[in-house]
């Protein structure tokens, strides 16, 4: 039957999980795309994975036929086991052009703020290149720009705690006055299943109600867990040296030059008006037992 489920990539993951249950609570029946469609996932037999074939088109959009919206949250970190930016650019290509064939009535995607061709920045300037590959399309589209998005799932904030609550310093790339607009995952959950109710197509930024320095979100996430570590500003590349220490111990990569030099635009800001209503700082007091207890692993979770 036409528009009776939806699909939602890497429901398993982080923003994809709060996606699927968004709709799953509307009474959705959801299926998602997956790299890793043996893998457990926190819906059980409520979602069925499927593969996302990239290397095969047509297999791809007979999973997207019938299919309402197409909740598209693919993308890279950074580069990594010859997974880069175009080979991630190449590939929603090919899923765009698979929903076009399928028929699939809107496609919904999770862009970034203040995304631009012109960045100097792969990421941002990736995530403008397939904004502009939607546009152009003949689909109707909702391209959604969330800045920072918190949840107990998230890596950045989870392991910014995670290193004030075990070290007795904290190195802040630059002077830390750079401004963070956080989103909490679960209205970005909302704001995409809502975007999904109609044809229009439309262009928007995802952002809460509050506004941080980053220096003041380390200081706030350090009070929340009861540390007082030393907070010490460095240069972006010393902080990225200390960070790939860390992550050679733990095996993963923990920061890149590119996104201390993202965080230190205030690319993860806007002058929108705030579409979510959740208060990182209310969330954080909330949540501060749930952050940090354990380190987050980007490799683990994408690569591995």
């Amino acid at each position: 039957m036409p528009d009776d489920f939806d699909v939602v990539t890497g429901a398993s993951g982080y923003t994809g999980r709060y996606i699927t249950r968004a709709l799953l609570s509307r009474g959705r029946r959801v299926k998602t795309l997956t790299g890793h469609p043996t893998r457990a996932n926190p819906f059980g037999d409520q979602i069925e994975a499927m593969p996302f074939n990239f290397d095969r088109p047509e297999q791809l959009k007979r999973s997207v036929e019938g299919v309402r919206a197409l909740f598209n949250t693919y993308w890279v970190r950074f580069p990594y086991a010859g997974r880069t930016f175009d080979t991630a650019i190449a590939n929603t290509r090919v899923m765009l052009d698979a929903a076009k064939a399928a028929g699939v009535r809107k496609f919904v995607h999770i862009s970034v703020t203040k995304a631009t061709e012109s960045s100097p920045l792969p990421y941002f300037r990736g995530k403008a290149i397939l904004e502009a590959a939607i546009r152009q399309s003949s689909l109707p589209y909702a391209i959604i720009r969330p800045a920072l998005i918190f949840g107990v799932e998230d890596i950045l904030l989870n392991n910014i705690a995670w290193l004030l609550r075990r070290f007795p310093f904290f190195a802040i790339p630059g002077r830390g006055d750079y401004r963070v607009q956080p989103i909490f995952a679960g209205d970005l959950g909302e704001i995409a299943a809502n975007a999904a109710s109609d044809d229009q197509s439309a262009t928007f930024d995802a952002v809460g109600p509050e506004i941080f320095t980053f220096d003041e979100l380390v200081r706030m996430i350090a009070r929340a867990v009861h540390r007082r570590p030393r907070i010490v500003h460095v240069d972006p590349r010393v902080a990225v040296a200390l960070a790939s220490i860390v992550g050679w111990f733990v095996r993963d990569v923990t920061l890149t030059l590119d996104e201390a030099r993202g965080l230190m635009t205030n690319l993860l800001v806007t002058d929108s008006a705030p579409n979510a209503t959740t208060r990182f700082s209310e969330w954080l007091r909330l949540n501060a037992d749930k952050i940090g207890t354990a380190y987050a692993s980007e490799l683990a979770r994408h690569f591995r």
